[in-house]
């Protein structure tokens, strides 16, 4: 599942008192954005803060900062928007992503956060091993769960939304190995004891995505009965 991409956020740890005390939304460029509880600022890019974890993000990346006064209480024309604290920059996508989570139990903003790594938005792109579309699927992804049309953003999503709560279920909510095996596939994690293989790339992965997703308002691992039946073997 992975398209070989290295993103340039990186997660370091930062002094909290270099952190301002404002709310701001990040725009990167292509659409995306998201939202900070505080940030600082500097000539090589941004250090944003969401809840305890600390993340930079490269200033090649970003279009611009928008940031709230705390005290107007937030009523913009965008307050959908920063009530949820993140969109891919289209709102087509944006629907497909909580249509999606919401139908199999899985948390919207973890989609979001798969995505965000994995294709970082583009419907088009196919990585270096084959992996297509906005969740990057595999070919025998695509053909488990049915998808025709590998570029088109609903099918990509419904399909990477369908095998991120199979990688639940099978793993008990585990949000480290769900990614680990939605990176190497969900064989190579049993291999290893149902842990996180031991590969740069897989460790890396669970790391940078875990550190963008927070405490989800619902939890992922929702008991769903009935819905997603046969898990399919790893990669």
């Amino acid at each position: 599942m992975t398209n070989g991409q290295i993103t340039k956020s990186t997660i370091v740890a930062a002094p909290t008192s270099a952190l301002t005390l404002e709310r701001a939304w990040i725009h990167l460029k292509g659409g995306a954005r998201m939202e900070a509880d505080r940030l600082e600022e500097s000539a090589a890019g941004v250090w944003y803060r969401r809840g305890s974890l600390a993340i930079f993000i490269d200033r090649s990346r970003i279009d611009h900062i928008e940031r709230e006064e705390l005290e107007k209480g937030g009523e913009s024309e965008s307050s959908s928007v920063k009530q949820q604290g993140w969109s891919s920059g289209n709102a087509r996508i944006d629907q497909f992503i909580k249509q999606s989570g919401t139908r199999y139990g899985v948390d919207p903003y973890l989609v979001f956060c798969v995505m965000e790594q994995e294709s970082h938005f583009n419907a088009k792109v196919v990585s270096p091993k084959g992996a297509r579309g906005l969740m990057q699927l595999m070919p025998g992804t695509s053909a488990r769960f049915g998808v025709r049309h590998p570029f088109s953003p609903a099918e990509n999503i419904a399909a990477g939304t369908r095998y991120l709560k199979q990688l639940i279920d099978k793993f008990n909510g585990r949000v480290d190995l769900v990614l680990a095996g939605y990176n190497a596939g969900e064989g190579t994690v049993v291999r290893f004891g149902h842990r996180v293989p031991p590969y740069g790339e897989t460790r890396n992965y669970v790391k940078r995505i875990s550190y963008r997703y927070r405490h989800a308002k619902v939890p992922i691992a929702t008991a769903a009965a009935g819905g997603n039946a046969t898990a399919a073997g790893g990669n």
